[in-house]
């Protein structure tokens, strides 16, 4: 029996209809500024797609784009004039950087509450500590999708492969405080289908093709494939759809899985941020 698809598409525009209802309750319009350094193709692509869904949730749009050859002292100044501009609610920076800019220096100048992509390390904290904060945008897409497909996680044995700031870590941690039991899997894991085939839900965000296959899954676990890939055969994720589709109970497709969640969060928490501002303003 082949495994339930789950669409991401269907529960990010859920999602991104529930944004606008927001917007419209805010007695004004949150501002998201998203930065692009350089024109790199595929970040140039995710960041108009996040602008495009942006507007049309009633979110305005304060893009800013500097050059690839950008100073470290010029993009963290970028950043700290956003921090104090009263129409920019959310701060997104795209990575990856240029190689010449170091990544974790200029994310950790953004304002915490304006931290919509939820990578300062302020927000890590407190995702650590269990407390609320502005959530990585990824590993809250993949648990949105787990909750709107009846998935309970209490007592289930999770496995993330991958160990990333971005998705792998705070996704251990999401899991975990949903009471899982979690096992995270990396590159020096000594016998990943061992580890993997336990699983009653895996999280696959290792970055490799295709890595994942049907002897990696245990019969009738969820597969949420993180991974997104353009090779010369097409699009496809860290999971071998077709082989994995037949021993999964349920299974994420890409592209139209994790991706469109990854945007419609990031809306959520520019309408969070905006929210908290409001509360805390006159």
């Amino acid at each position: 029996m082949s495994a339930l698809i789950i669409d991401g598409k269907a529960v990010a525009r859920e999602v991104r209809e529930g944004v606008a209802r927001s917007v419209a309750e805010l007695r004004r319009p949150p501002g998201l500024a998203t930065v692009l350094v350089g024109e790199d193709p595929a970040s140039a692509i995710y960041v108009a797609n996040k602008r495009k869904l942006c507007t049309a949730a009633g979110i305005r749009d304060l893009h800013r784009q500097v050059p690839a050859d950008i100073a470290q002292g010029e993009l963290e100044a970028l950043v700290e004039e956003l921090n104090g501009d009263e129409d920019v609610d959310g701060i997104l920076v795209q990575l990856p950087l240029p190689d010449h800019l170091e990544a974790r220096a200029v994310v950790d100048r953004i304002d915490p509450a304006k931290d919509v992509d939820g990578l300062t390390t302020f927000n890590a904290g407190l995702l650590a500590q269990g407390r609320q904060g502005l959530q990585p945008c990824t590993p809250a897409g993949v648990m949105l999708l787990l909750e709107q497909a009846g998935i309970d996680l209490a007592g289930k044995h999770a496995v993330v492969i991958g160990r990333s700031d971005l998705v792998g870590r705070p996704m251990a941690q999401l899991l975990t405080q949903a009471n899982a039991t979690v096992t995270v899997c990396h590159s020096r894991t000594k016998d990943l289908v061992a580890e993997t085939s336990r699983a009653d839900v895996l999280i696959a965000a290792a970055g490799v093709p295709r890595l994942i296959g049907a002897d990696h899954v245990q019969p009738g676990a969820t597969v949420i494939d993180v991974g997104i890939h353009r090779t010369d055969t097409g699009m496809c994720g860290d999971v071998d759809f077709d082989e994995v589709r037949e021993v999964a109970g349920a299974l994420t497709p890409v592209p139209g899985g994790v991706g469109p969640m990854t945007i419609a969060l990031l809306l959520r928490n520019t309408v969070q941020a905006a929210s908290r501002r409001e509360e805390m303003s006159p």
